[in-house]
């Protein structure tokens, strides 16, 4: 397991699978460890996928300072990996709350960054508002599954403000395309792998300057790919698309049936759709 010293002496690992060019990947969560990319569906076939934990989780060391858990410090980190790599320019993969670091490192370093790839990206970096409308609208795509009912409601609940109680545990179905053995197991995975105490600081206040960022993004010259889940409530497709909207130089692909992780609901559609960006 290699690892390299974070700007501030924290020790940080990476983990390295696959063959082909380097695509860096950054995890979601927020700051959870890496492991639940796994091979992103395959990609590994086609690319050498570099997945960082983040610091405080998976193999990476926690820092001294609970602070530079804060999104925008963590951009440091990125631009060490790259050093680190020997790269010039870097494809970059990012998932959910992964994407605010990305987008966050693209606006601070943009003549490192050849291709940006976010994957059902969280939204919090650039300020794309995300209504209650957007998600509901997702959600009832899913009518016909048995746990609809009892899922839509506490959604209802959550997105009116007023989440209690289970309500955040309830909507997990949402999540995946199919709620079954292998979906509960990477939910239940998620407690272990994600560091809470990190977490709650990732998005604490200074962490983005959502006007400034999109100021940067859009004079961003390389190569973007927005992929959303056509039933993903966290990131709806319309939310994604005016995401794409922010850069020069966009691809807004929506991937049929998928929700919040696409390489697990479908692999096949993911790995075409993302090496084909990758490849273009």
């Amino acid at each position: 397991m290699p690892t390299f010293n974070a700007p501030d002496g924290t020790l940080l690992a990476y983990h390295a699978t696959g063959d082909g060019p380097p695509l860096i990947c950054l995890p979601g969560g927020p700051m959870q460890a890496s492991a639940y990319l796994g091979d992103l569906g395959g990609l590994t076939t086609h690319r050498t996928l570099i997945r960082l934990d983040l610091r405080g989780t998976g193999d990476s060391a926690t820092p001294t300072d609970p602070a530079s858990y804060r999104c925008d410090r963590l951009v440091d980190d990125v631009e060490a990996l790259r050093t680190e790599l020997g790269l010039e320019r870097v494809d970059l993969l990012a998932h959910s709350a992964g994407a605010n670091l990305a987008a966050l490192y693209t606006a601070h370093h943009p003549v490192r960054v050849a291709r940006l790839a976010l994957i059902t990206p969280s939204v919090y970096a650039v300020g794309v508002d995300i209504t209650a409308e957007d998600r509901l609208g997702a959600a009832r795509l899913r009518r016909d599954e048995e746990w609809f009912g009892t899922a839509y409601a506490a959604l209802e609940a959550v997105t009116e403000g007023r989440a209690a109680g289970d309500d955040w545990e309830a909507i997990a179905p949402f999540w995946f395309a199919r709620w079954d053995e292998r979906a509960r197991a990477v939910r239940a995975a998620e407690a272990e792998q994600r560091n809470d105490e990190a977490a709650r600081v990732y998005g604490s206040a200074g962490a983005f300057d959502p006007e400034a960022t999109r100021v940067a993004l859009a004079e961003f010259g390389g190569r973007v790919l927005v992929l959303a889940g056509e039933v993903d409530v966290a990131a709806p497709p319309r939310a994604m698309g005016e995401y794409a909207g922010l850069f020069g130089k966009a691809e807004s692909v929506v991937q049929a049936g998928a929700a919040h992780f696409p390489w697990l609901d479908e692999a096949g559609s993911f790995v075409k759709a993302v090496e084909g960006f990758l490849r273009g």
